[in-house]
């Protein structure tokens, strides 16, 4: 697998409704999963709103978006952040590096509880960034 790009939108309610309407637009396989399907919130309103949803594409762009929960702040225009992801562990890293030049981290880079190393910051021009290193869960074989 090679590191990919793309954008990540938050909304606050209607991620469904946008990332649908991007499918109608580029066509492609849409995968969404609620905040129920994963029971990551306790709040009953969030349950049917997407926690992640990613449109790929035919021609290879991928998409992704969710509902930003009623507990987050969410301010139009800055709905946004820049994903980076993949396997390539040297290369991820090596972005995560430079686009820590004067960033305010958000999330260190680090091992996440899904096995992956998962890191956030906004970088020095303000735009946000995803960074996700797929790796083995903790405790297994390598």
């Amino acid at each position: 697998m090679t590191a990919r790009l793309n954008p990540y939108l938050s909304f606050r309610d209607n991620a469904r409704e946008a990332i649908t309407f991007y499918q109608s637009v580029f066509g492609g396989d849409l995968n969404i999963s609620t905040f129920a399907d994963f029971q990551a919130s306790e709040d009953p309103a969030d349950a049917d709103k997407v926690m992640h949803s990613q449109l790929d594409a035919p021609n290879g762009m991928t998409l992704m978006a969710a509902d930003t929960p009623h507990s987050m702040e969410i301010t139009a225009g800055t709905n946004y952040s820049v994903s980076l992801s993949g396997d390539e562990e040297a290369a991820l890293q090596g972005y995560w590096d430079k686009l820590s030049d004067g960033a305010t981290i958000a999330q260190p880079l680090e091992k996440a509880p899904w096995g992956d190393s998962f890191g956030m910051l906004v970088d020095k021009f303000g735009v946000s960034w995803l960074v996700n290193i797929s790796g083995a869960p903790e405790g297994a074989p390598s």
